[in-house]
């Protein structure tokens, strides 16, 4: 069974996954943009669609990516 938070199945194509591409097309304020935005986009809907924990953990993971970008800026 796929995980549909951390590692969704349709989100894979040709070894690569979708957020790997992301971040590589984009520049790094550019994708903690794009973080910061599915955290909301996630919270804003989470009671509206019927998988309200399943739209949580989704905006936790982009939540502890972009924590993990901005531990990474202030240790380098």
């Amino acid at each position: 069974m796929s995980d549909q938070v951390n590692h969704p199945d349709h989100y894979t194509k040709g070894g690569i996954e979708c957020i790997q591409a992301m971040e590589a097309a984009m520049s790094p304020e550019a994708f903690r943009g794009y973080c910061k935005g599915n955290v909301l986009k996630y919270l804003w809907r989470y009671e509206s669609k019927g998988s309200t924990v399943q739209d949580l953990l989704k905006a936790q993971w982009y939540l502890e990516r972009l924590i993990r970008i901005e531990t990474d800026k202030v240790d380098s």
